[in-house]
């Protein structure tokens, strides 16, 4: 049996999210590799871990895309996660992924992502999370959403501001990234905070601007 509102497949105009598939093992590849630059400075690299002394590139293959695409389909069956691919006119660009998902009196989890340098600014990654957290809040039942970002992560921020995630504070030392455990800024939305859907509420904000 399959945990609740998974798998999913869910779309917004030229914008997709749904599971990764064996078959998109190339272009996952392909587009993380391409940004190294870009995705490098805010991934975890847990300290120790000797696979996170290799280059870029050595840690964007397809046999680590094999064994990461094995860990979240078994995290997905057991319902502590949801790892969601980001398409773009059919075109893999990136991730939203919930992991850390706790039921019970907390019902929570925990949310991130990325997105390919030159699709960046397009609203991509603010559809795509909308979608995300509008399933999360409707079939799979959580009640709040949590997303952790660096301070300098500017861009990162900006997604969550322009949706409407309430910042939390500030984590001191919170996720090793690049060898180091780097504070991080707690942003947070529960299903209160949204009644209209988060999408509905992006939609409305960029008809406001356009």
């Amino acid at each position: 049996m399959n945990a609740p509102g998974w798998p999913a497949r869910l779309a917004d105009g030229p914008v997709e999210v749904r599971p990764l598939r064996v078959r998109d093992g190339p272009s996952w590849v392909d587009v993380r590799r391409r940004n190294g630059d870009w995705l490098a400075p805010w991934e975890a690299t847990p300290p120790g871990v000797t696979s996170f002394r290799l280059s870029w590139a050595q840690r964007q293959t397809l046999s680590i895309y094999s064994q990461m695409l094995r860990r979240l389909r078994q995290q997905a069956r057991v319902g502590i996660a949801l790892p969601f691919a980001t398409f773009y006119g059919g075109t893999l660009v990136g991730q939203v992924s919930v992991s850390t998902i706790v039921r019970g009196a907390f019902n929570s989890g925990h949310v991130g992502y990325w997105v390919d340098r030159g699709h960046a600014g397009r609203g991509i990654t603010p559809t795509a999370l909308a979608l995300v957290v509008d399933h999360c809040f409707g079939p799979v039942g959580l009640h709040r959403l949590e997303a952790n970002v660096r301070p300098e992560n500017v861009a990162s921020r900006r997604v969550l501001e322009k949706l409407g995630f309430r910042e939390e504070g500030m984590h001191r030392r919170y996720l090793a990234i690049d060898g180091f455990y780097r504070d991080h800024i707690g942003y947070a939305l529960t299903t209160e905070d949204v009644p209209e859907g988060l999408l509905s509420r992006w939609h409305a904000l960029r008809s406001a601007k356009s």
